[in-house]
């Protein structure tokens, strides 16, 4: 974490706080911890817990567990709605500056390192003219051969996004390769370009992470909790209301593997372990993301004996530090 950022320069930046980590390392009791403590409101980054009825396999934050704190960006779209980084960004900014006419101060939660990214550093998603047919082939192409085939279109123009971009990721993989056929550039390219911004806010981004054998047991704890809460049942509730499969929000973790499960494609035993698996190399992914970023300060569990109570006063410590609060 750079502490030593010219106090005169943040002076007239409004603060901003963000809570981030791979899944599972538990980012909700924290950041609703911090949030009383320092009048704070919380914003959602997270591309999945905003869809309405995505509950379970989301691991959504309940009503309870927020504790009185506002949260925004959770349950605001229904399942046919497209969520992207650009109505993020532009919903995230919204928020921010309610919170800010309240008086409290944002805190930006989640997993999501690109959202977060768009944010923190306003970075600019001025769109080329789309077009409709290269996307439309893209799509097409997708459906007949599957997202591998696009994945290895994207390995031949823009190799460093296809490493960054997971091979079943269609949404990303489209913009990469439009963003190419558009501009001529590599993706990777303008998002290190983008990521050399100067944050237009006075900050603090906090990475909380666990050792990573304790990660992936809090993971395959938090599959089987979701089975047990009835994630089966929640996925065939959702594809009875008209919930299309190969909706984007089916493509989430823990639903297209119950998709194929309830699709014969597979036993129950193996959805599981495909969950557990994916969203392993999911929470991996992450980590990889966050050790990228510039200027985060990195809060472990265990060196602080897994109390959550002395990671709450080392981040109170850092936010007063930097004059955040």
């Amino acid at each position: 974490m750079n502490l030593k950022r010219n106090s005169n320069e943040l002076s007239d930046k409004k603060p901003l706080v963000i809570i981030s980590g791979p899944t599972a390392a538990g980012k909700t009791d924290l950041s609703v911890g911090l949030a009383k403590a320092i009048g704070g409101e919380i914003i959602s980054a997270d591309s999945m817990q905003v869809y309405k009825h995505f509950d379970i396999g989301t691991a959504k934050i309940r009503p309870e567990e927020m504790d009185g704190v506002k949260h925004y960006l959770i349950d605001i779209f229904e399942p046919d709605q497209e969520f992207n980084v650009f109505v993020f960004q532009k919903l995230a900014q919204e928020a921010m500056e309610q919170i800010y006419q309240n008086g409290h101060i944002p805190i930006i939660v989640g997993g999501t390192g690109f959202y977060i990214q768009s944010v923190l550093y306003d970075i600019d998603f001025t769109e080329e003219e789309t077009d409709k047919e290269y996307r439309h082939m893209l799509e097409e192409k997708a459906k007949a051969e599957g997202a591998a085939a696009l994945h290895e279109m994207l390995k031949e123009v823009d190799p460093e996004a296809a490493q960054q971009i997971h091979a079943n990721n269609i949404k990303r993989t489209i913009r990469a390769l439009e963003y190419f056929h558009e501009t001529g550039t590599k993706i990777s390219e303008h998002n290190e370009e983008q990521r050399m911004r100067t944050s237009p806010y006075n900050f603090v981004y906090f990475v909380l992470n666990r050792e990573r054998q304790t990660l992936y047991e809090r993971i395959n704890l938090r599959v089987d909790q979701m089975i047990e809460e009835g994630l089966e049942k929640e996925v065939k509730d959702l594809l009875n209301s008209g919930v299309s499969a190969s909706s984007l929000a089916m493509q989430g973790l823990g639903y297209k593997e119950m998709v194929e499960y309830l699709d014969g494609k597979c036993d129950l035993e193996k959805a599981i372990y495909n969950i557990k698996i994916g969203t392993r190399h999911f929470a991996k992914r992450q980590l990889t993301w966050f050790r990228r970023e510039k200027d985060v300060a990195w809060m472990n569990y265990e060196d602080y004996g897994n109390d959550k109570a002395k990671m709450l006063e080392e981040m109170i410590r850092r936010l007063k530090n930097e004059s955040i609060i």
